[in-house]
């Protein structure tokens, strides 16, 4: 039991490393230095790590290592195409099912993201836009499709997170999160699914813009490879 809730704590402490930004797509999980940093054998390590790889967050290669999960140009976009229609859904359904007390919840973190804006904390920002989602997620009222909503949600945040980082882009998340809000208002769940949708969806310029970033921060090893 204690080797199980010890690599369960080593898990969920390397997922909250990955989505921060700590370790960026492509970069090796050195089973070692993670044994080390953690004070433990490698063994609730590669638990750990293969845990992970169910997720989607990591892929393990055979005498390779492990590594944070990096896709190609083509998977990239399948995610992020399946993302938007994930959350389009959802929103779509909130705006239905949603409650009072959750409307007043998805408000304040609305809020929440305005005062991150405003304050230029966009590393807190990327925290609030999060619990944005999940409120939204929450309000479907459909327990299955918020637990694959927040696993695909999880699998692309290191991407969003690095879409953050483009010039302007908390500005105009923040704005896009506001018509979202105002269609879930009103209960049209029409217009908060188109509006989720082009939220989400990577195409034309914020396509490029996207792989520009990915272009800049990809790992040593995989610029020279």
């Amino acid at each position: 039991m204690a080797a199980r809730s010890n690599t369960t704590r080593i898990r969920e402490a390397l997922e909250r490393a990955i989505v921060d930004g700590r370790f960026a797509p492509g970069s090796r999980l050195d089973p070692v230095a993670l044994a080390a940093e953690f004070r433990c054998s490698r063994t609730p390590i590669r638990e750990a790590l293969q845990q992970l790889e169910t997720t989607g967050l990591v892929r393990v290669h055979a005498k390779r290592g492990s590594f944070v999960a990096e896709w190609s140009l083509e998977e990239l976009t399948e995610r992020f195409e399946m993302m938007a229609e994930m959350e389009a859904t959802c929103a779509g359904l909130a705006a239905r099912r949603i409650t009072e007390t959750e409307l007043a919840d998805l408000e304040a973190r609305h809020m929440a993201c305005g005062d991150r804006v405003e304050a230029g904390e966009h590393e807190a920002y990327y925290a609030e836009n999060t619990a944005f989602h999940d409120c939204i997620y929450r309000a479907t009222h459909n327990s299955f499709m918020a637990r694959e909503a927040q696993r695909l949600h999880a699998m692309l945040q290191p991407y969003r997170r690095m879409q953050l980082r483009l010039r302007n882009r908390v500005a105009r998340s923040f704005a896009e999160h506001g018509a979202v809000l105002e269609a879930i208002r009103r209960g049209d769940d029409r217009a908060a699914a188109d509006a989720m949708r082009r939220h989400v969806i990577i195409q034309g310029d914020r396509f490029h813009d996207l792989l520009a970033v990915l272009r800049s921060e990809a790992p040593v090893e995989a610029q020279s490879a």
